[in-house]
């Protein structure tokens, strides 16, 4: 699913279909913002991609800009803008846990700057019994 069909709450949370698959992280145009004043996030290093949807609907987003972590390559932090070019919600990697070994995300935030509501998806993991 993609597209507006992507740009529906999941769950009743503040989270859409399209944030959990990092959709914009694969339109077709993408950017560094070589004049972004704030290049730290989180303590860390950060290059930042503007994001522009090639087929903006009338209650998605046009544009996200992510801070992509300099030495991983993941995303840290992501605003997505509306059709007015406004805040629309902030997305936020969370704390991290180690499991098995490999370090995984423990939980992400989502706010809603129009209506000034958030929701944290937590990650439980099971870790394998040592042998």
């Amino acid at each position: 699913m993609s597209g507006d069909r992507a740009m529906v709450p999941f769950a009743n949370s503040d989270f859409w279909l399209a944030d959990l698959g990092l959709e914009f992280l694969h339109w077709p145009k993408q950017r560094i913002v070589e004049e972004a004043k704030i290049k730290m996030r989180k303590g860390r290093p950060c290059k930042v991609l503007e994001s522009v949807n090639p087929h903006p609907g009338a209650a998605g987003y046009t544009r996200v800009r992510s801070w992509i972590d300099a030495k991983t390559g993941k995303p840290i932090l992501a605003e997505a803008y509306g059709p007015d070019d406004k805040l629309l919600k902030e997305f936020e990697v969370g704390s991290l846990t180690k499991v098995n070994g490999q370090w995984e995300l423990k939980n992400l935030e989502m706010r809603n700057a129009r209506t000034d509501s958030r929701t944290i998806l937590e990650f439980n993991y099971e870790q394998k019994a040592t042998e």
